[in-house]
């Protein structure tokens, strides 16, 4: 999932470069969101490996 908020951040980047708004913001969103949702299940699934212990 960071592979792909990863891929969203570096489209966007290329969009701004070549001025087109909507897709560069519509991209930096979607890469947004997935970044948070890959945090949140990291840190989920460290804590559940924490409390295992």
């Amino acid at each position: 999932m960071l592979y792909y908020s990863l891929i969203f951040l570096v489209v966007a980047l290329i969009a701004a470069l070549f001025g087109f708004g909507g897709i560069a913001s519509a991209s930096a969103g979607i890469a947004q969101i997935l970044f948070v949702i890959f945090v949140v299940l990291f840190l989920g699934t460290l804590i559940m490996q924490l409390v295992r212990r």
